[in-house]
């Protein structure tokens, strides 16, 4: 059993069981409980515990947590008030006016669970990138295994690392298919084969999400690579120039009259037809072209080129590690810095920082500096003293600006009023970037993927004020929001305005999350010089001062 699906496993037992309403504080951590159902979990593959938890009336609920308007409690409420069990009930009874009788929601709350309703359907058929991409690599890790493969790779759009993917395509490079296939629709993340074939076959794994595995001959694996990778838009291009050139390119090679030229590389495909190798995330036919015929492709950020993490939380609000364990994770990393910036008081849930706990908190991570110093390891590193406040819905924000003062930086963010016109959402949050304190605008358009639109803001003029005054956007790389998109990020660009790549961890492991804002920055055009945190930290404090 992979770590993926034990997960995902302890996932859906936490939202069973916190519709049930059980203590958070019992769902959260690895406690010695949690260890020994992870320990039956890889020793038997199963756990008695879940299969007896999904057996409780509840269990169907947390499909209902897929629409952001809704939380455990409103899923029990309408089940226990209604009986209301599944999406499509939960419809009819939202328009025909009855969740708005139950205590606690009202009108507003039924347009909104109708509204998250259709965000959860336009995208029943995608799923986020980070959901699928480790899933598909922990696959094609197993296939590695296998001696008879040569070469492997991802392909398709989880390759080119969009946002959301329909399904997961993989490539092998192999002079005997019919084995690599047997090992394929074998391997123990399958519940369904869909299809068998001598070069293509589809499985459904016990996740949910479709994989289709082609083989290919040794000689043919660039071009397959490339025209399995697209997208169909850039692929057209590259084939018109080879048209141009007399050859023939398809996924077997590259052709001069019968004589296949190239096609062993993928570089070669790129070569023939005049132009240097274009990276997977810019390959949708949106300039790359163009930009690699002048030879003015952009030196794409890389992960190496991170230097710190500007946005993360820790147990003191809504995170389930402490500050010292975040510190350390982040050194693990080799990272020079990370940013504490938990949340100001206005959402409640959260357990928001008053200026009397913040100012604890900033002489604790004091502490927590001068006891690194003294180590090796923290020489070049620290802790930066940060909030993640709210911006109120008049553009103030939740803290006074004598706290603010003493923080190394400030991220202010939008948690509430999202339904404000697009003009007063504007002004609201111009008038954030223009606070002498802000540093950073965190996930500036507010969007959930698959659950919540982005509310309606003028984003020229959130640039443009953020070029005028200095400061940054951030690049949110939780995979529900991947906030800026990678179309803001090459607007931002394009304006001049600097970007903060941030995991908004709230535990030690989404420090990983990390993969996909440098994914979608790329697919950005984003550069190193773009973002503020591939800045050593000495270079940081100066440009957080300026």
């Amino acid at each position: 059993m992979t770590n993926q699906e034990i997960a995902t496993i302890l996932v859906h037992i936490s939202e069973i069981l916190d519709i049930q309403g059980e203590n958070p504080f019992k769902i959260r951590g690895i406690g010695e409980g949690i260890a020994k159902k992870i320990k039956e979990l890889l020793e038997t593959g199963k756990l008695k515990y879940y299969e007896d938890l999904k057996k409780s009336e509840y269990a169907p609920l947390t499909e209902f947590l897929r629409i952001s308007a809704v939380g455990p409690k409103h899923a029990r409420l309408v089940f226990d008030q209604l009986g209301v069990k599944t999406i499509a009930q939960l419809r009819k009874a939202a328009e025909t006016g009855k969740l708005r009788e139950l205590p606690g929601l009202g009108e507003k709350v039924e347009q909104n669970i109708l509204q998250g309703i259709k965000q959860v359907q336009k995208y029943k058929e995608r799923l986020p990138l980070a959901f699928i991409h480790p899933r598909a690599r922990n696959i094609v890790e197993e296939l590695k295994k296998d001696k008879l493969i040569k070469q492997i790779t991802l392909a398709g759009s989880l390759r080119r690392m969009r946002e959301t993917i329909a399904d997961a395509d993989i490539l092998v490079a192999s002079d005997k298919p019919k084995p690599v296939m047997d090992a394929f629709v074998k391997l123990p993340q399958v519940s369904k084969v869909v299809a068998k074939g001598n070069t293509k076959s589809s499985i459904v794994t016990k996740d949910g999400f479709q994989v289709d595995l082609r083989v290919v001959k040794p000689k043919s694996f660039g071009a397959a690579q490339h025209y399995f990778t697209g997208s169909k838009a850039h692929n057209i291009r590259v084939r018109s120039l080879g048209v141009d050139k007399g050859l023939k390119i398809n996924e077997y090679g590259v052709f001069k009259g019968e004589k296949n030229i190239a096609g062993k590389a993928e570089e070669e495909v790129f070569k023939t037809v005049g132009l240097p190798y274009i990276p997977p995330e810019l390959r949708e036919d949106q300039g790359e072209i163009e930009a690699g015929l002048k030879n003015q492709l952009p030196h794409l950020i890389e992960l190496k080129n991170i230097k710190g993490d500007l946005h993360v939380h820790s147990a003191w609000t809504d995170g389930n590690n402490s500050i010292e364990e975040m510190t350390q994770a982040a050194q693990k990393r080799g990272y020079q810095y990370i940013a504490i910036c938990d949340h100001s008081p206005t959402i409640g849930i959260t357990n928001g920082l008053t200026p009397q706990r913040l100012k604890k908190q900033i002489e604790e991570i004091d502490q927590l500096n001068k006891k690194m110093a003294q180590k090796v390891i923290g020489k070049n590193f620290r802790t930066l003293k940060g909030i993640e406040v709210d911006i109120k819905s008049n553009g103030q924000l939740d803290l006074d600006e004598d706290i603010l003062k003493e923080l190394d930086i400030v991220v202010a963010a939008v948690h509430t009023k999202f339904t404000q016109p697009q003009e007063e959402m504007t002004r609201r949050i111009v008038k954030a970037i223009e606070n002498p304190h802000v540093d950073i605008i965190a996930h500036p358009t507010g969007r959930l993927i698959g659950r919540r639109e982005p509310y309606q803001v003028e984003m020229d003029k959130l640039m443009d004020a953020c070029k005028a005054w200095g400061k940054a956007l951030e690049l949110n790389a939780y995979p529900e929001r991947l906030d800026l998109s990678d179309l803001n990020c090459r607007k931002a660009k394009e304006k001049g305005v600097k970007i903060a790549i941030s995991t908004d961890a709230h535990r030690e492991g989404h420090l990983d999350w990390i993969t996909f804002g440098i994914a979608t920055a790329k697919r950005g055009w984003i550069e190193p010089e773009d973002v503020i945190n591939t800045l050593p930290l000495s270079k940081l404090l100066k440009w957080l001062k300026h």
